[in-house]
């Protein structure tokens, strides 16, 4: 079994976008003219890449980047301190590691009513600080099958995505992505490697173009 070490920092490249967003049927979208996309680049044992498109926001630049990002990442640990939930800096972008006792029901991708006020913490430090793209990523252990879990890590980052969306934060700043059982932290072959393993993260990541 594979590890995935944590994530190394992450190179944000922003784009400037015009375009069409295609729906399931083909049909195209207008998603404006003044578009913005930050191209995230995350490693670990492959090298995914994760693009956030979304209305412009405000740029960051220089040193004003790390300063920005300072005060942000000191916000979350002010805000998310004692509710269970792990900040952690990489280089210029944070990481939100939720496990999954304070998130989700066993097999559930609701919200559990307990973790609400976790996410409204994190929506009232998104809302302050602006300038950032998030990527919710949904995680499980190894039991079940493969599809079952890939399926549920999807829904559980919609839902996130969901309500953080009904607390004012822009849709557009938000990627989700589910990765299922690929990516444990931990080893599967006990209850609490599996409960690590079983968890949602967000990925915090400044715009660096206008």
């Amino acid at each position: 079994m594979t590890i995935i070490k944590p994530l190394a920092t992450a190179t944000a490249l922003a784009l400037l976008l015009t375009g069409c967003e295609t729906t399931k049927t083909g049909t195209g979208a207008a998603i404006g003219a003044a578009t913005g996309a930050v191209l995230g680049k995350a490693t670990g044992d492959h090298d995914d890449k994760r693009i956030f498109i979304g209305a412009a926001i405000g740029a960051l630049a220089g040193a004003a980047i790390g300063d920005y990002m300072d005060k942000q990442e000191a916000a979350f640990r002010d805000e998310l301190a004692g509710s269970g939930v792990e900040v952690i800096r990489e280089g210029d972008n944070l990481r939100l590691v939720m496990p999954s006792n304070i998130t989700f029901a066993t097999d559930q991708s609701y919200i559990s009513s307990g973790f609400h006020n976790t996410l409204d913490a994190i929506a009232k430090v998104m809302n302050k600080y602006e300038k950032t793209y998030l990527s919710i990523e949904g995680h499980t252990d190894s039991t079940g099958k493969d599809s079952y879990n890939m399926t549920l890590s999807q829904q559980r980052a919609q839902s996130v995505k969901g309500y953080l969306v009904n607390q004012q934060i822009l849709a557009a700043r938000i990627s989700t992505r589910g990765y299922g059982e690929t990516r444990p932290i931990a080893g599967n072959d006990n209850a609490n490697g599996r409960a690590q393993n079983r968890r949602v993260e967000i990925q915090i990541v400044p715009n660096t173009q206008s």
